[in-house]
């Protein structure tokens, strides 16, 4: 409850205001009238004072009505306000000193005006200023008794708005009672009247002081170096660590205690969300029919979450897996019946099926997020690999033509590039075979590529979970292994955005930054646990790289619509020539057959260079 004071000024905010700012001016005027005459209050022309302070109060009411200054346009003793309050006050000043100079008689000496207005500022940003500090320690006080101590970690914009959360949310768990800052200058800081307290470097002396428990990092552009070393530090102290969002959503709107979460291996590994602004160019989406294969997958169901969003005419997801279905109706709706028709449940790789479902729904845009994607799995079935990478992408793409799609997204892997594993050969294959289409169809035909998906389902990261889990050991193939990582947000909107910004034919790739050692992703999962597990090394199996590449050999890094994404050309391969390969699927080289295939496409790609 805000003391009656609080209460009484903001039930009448513009009348107080208006009534102190007035108060501020007849002083100041009066004061160095007094002054001015050597404090000779008898030689004053009190009448000549009264008349000019009766202008500088029809002034600044006139001028804060048009500016809405005393009517809440910014909040009370804000940075907004006294800049909105400076500019009012210093022009009702220059009204008033050049009209008492032209007077043939001026009213008041003519440099009383010019130091009154410099007075009336000073002490009507006081008095905002006082009641903004009486009310943040009302704050303060209110919140005194209750909530868990908490250090905040950045006394930057993202402190500030955590500590005005902390105080205003009636959400908020937490009580702020110190800042921790490197920079120096902000040594002996107070914040929100919250003190800095120390550095990183004197945290176990603070926490030692303070005995708080919780720190929370405000610190929006904080990269993995820095979260790794608070990691490290509030495991020896015992502390629970919080972080904010990232510096997009800090600038697009308000952080608070409710966008507070657990540092995450993300964080650790450095491996911030991009913004490739989908919103600005997803409108293609908006009224028109969508088809999602694999709609039950990791990427296939976030993928359908985000086209949800824009509102399409139809939203079409299909799967061979009914509980998968399921899941992603239930988390677009809250409710999932399986009764309507926008979940079809079906296999790609029957062309008589998918050749009814596409006359019968003529979708307008498809993404293509259906495959079978386990590396080592693939080289011990490699027929099923072709099955459906190869053939159910081929009877989706023929599909698609034959009802003239707009446009058809290919969900590829990095593993395509070089490719030297049945999973990566017939990615790269689905890649070629998207590209003869689009040089056939009316449509925008193109493919999208794409490293480690972090937290999809059968990712590293959750057999590292459940092996923590388990007690360990942590496997890991080599000491040396790297991966390309990303999250599945930036991951589905790449793809979203791909259809608006690709061309015909092309692989688009994200900039995932530099690659990441899985040892080190074993180890930090090992150390956010903080059980001690061991960590076993393997070997490389069939098919894997020691470091994954993001363009095959005679791919260039072109970038000609956004700077994190590049744009490769992909050599077409004839259809008739993966259908033999997809004929001889019980032959005993079927896998050299495939790498034969990827290698005419290696070759051709160097030509079109070259060219």
């Amino acid at each position: 409850m805000d003391s009656p004071l609080i209460q009484a000024i903001r039930a009448r905010r513009s009348w107080w205001l208006g009534s102190f700012d007035a108060l501020a001016w007849t002083l100041s005027l009066a004061v160095f009238a007094i002054l001015r005459m050597d404090l000779a209050a008898t030689s004053v022309s009190w009448s000549g004072v009264a008349a000019v302070s009766l202008v500088a109060i029809a002034l600044q009411i006139g001028l804060g009505l048009v500016v809405r200054l005393h009517h809440g346009r910014a909040a009370l003793g804000s940075f907004e306000e006294m800049l909105l309050l400076g500019g009012v006050m210093i022009t009702v000043g220059l009204v008033l000193s050049a009209g008492n100079a032209l007077l043939p008689e001026p009213s008041v000496p003519r440099s009383v005006p010019v130091a009154a207005t410099c007075s009336a500022i000073a002490i009507a940003a006081w008095g905002r200023a006082c009641y903004r500090r009486l009310r943040e320690v009302q704050l303060g006080r209110r919140r005194g008794g209750s909530g868990t101590d908490a250090l905040v970690l950045g006394a930057g914009e993202g402190g500030r708005q955590i500590l005005d959360s902390m105080r205003h949310d009636p959400r908020s768990t937490w009580r702020p009672i110190g800042l921790i800052d490197d920079d120096p200058l902000k040594r002996h800081r107070r914040v929100r009247g919250v003190p800095v307290l120390g550095t990183r470097a004197s945290l176990g002396d603070v926490v030692s002081r303070t005995r708080c428990r919780t720190l929370i990092v405000a610190i929006p552009s904080a990269d993995a170096e820095l979260l790794r070393d608070v990691s490290t530090q509030a495991r020896a102290l015992d502390l629970d660590v919080k972080v904010v969002p990232g510096v997009g959503e800090l600038f697009s709107g308000h952080v608070g205690i409710s966008d507070l979460r657990d540092i995450n291996i993300a964080d650790l590994l450095g491996r911030h969300q991009i913004d490739t602004d989908v919103a600005s160019s997803a409108g293609y989406l908006t009224g028109k029919r969508v088809l999602v294969t694999g709609a039950g997958g990791s990427i296939g169901s976030e993928l359908c979450r985000q086209i949800h969003r824009y509102a399409p005419a139809e939203l079409i997801m299909l799967d061979r897996d009914e509980s998968a279905l399921h899941s992603v109706q239930l988390s677009l709706h809250g409710r999932a019946m399986l009764d309507t028709d926008e979940v079809i449940l079906a296999d790609i790789r029957d062309p008589s099926a998918m050749c009814g479902l596409f006359e019968r729904r003529r979708p307008q845009v498809i993404f293509h997020a259906a495959a079978l994607k386990h590396l080592t799995m693939l080289e011990q079935y490699p027929t099923e690999a072709v099955k459906t990478n190869v053939g159910g992408t081929l009877t989706i793409l023929e599909s698609a033509r034959a009802v003239g799609v707009e446009r058809f997204v290919n969900i590829s892997t990095d593993k395509a590039a070089n490719p030297c594993s049945v999973l990566g050969y017939t990615k790269r294959i689905a890649e070629g075979l998207t590209a003869a289409v689009a040089s056939e169809a009316d449509g925008t035909y193109l493919s999208v590529r794409f490293g480690n998906v972090l937290g999809s389902r059968g990712s590293v990261l959750t057999a590292f979970a459940a092996q923590i889990a388990a007690g360990g050991p942590v496997t890991v193939t080599d000491p040396d292994v790297t991966r390309y990582f990303m999250t599945i947000k930036e991951a589905c909107q790449l793809v979203v955005q791909a259809a608006a910004i690709g061309r015909d034919g092309e692989a688009l790739v994200l900039d995932m930054g530099e690659p990441v050692r899985i040892l080190d992703v074993a180890e930090q999962l090992i150390a956010l646990d903080g059980r001690d597990v061991r960590v076993e090394f393997t070997g490389l199996r069939d098919g894997e790289k020691l470091h994954e590449d993001l363009f095959g050999a005679g791919e260039p890094d072109r970038r000609p619509v956004h700077s994190l994404v590049s744009h490769v050309t992909v050599p077409p391969i004839s259809p008739m020539s993966v259908s033999e390969a997809r004929g001889l699927i019980q032959a005993n080289d079927l896998v050299q057959r495939l790498a034969s295939l990827c290698a005419n496409m290696r070759h051709r790609a160097g030509s079109l260079v070259d060219r």
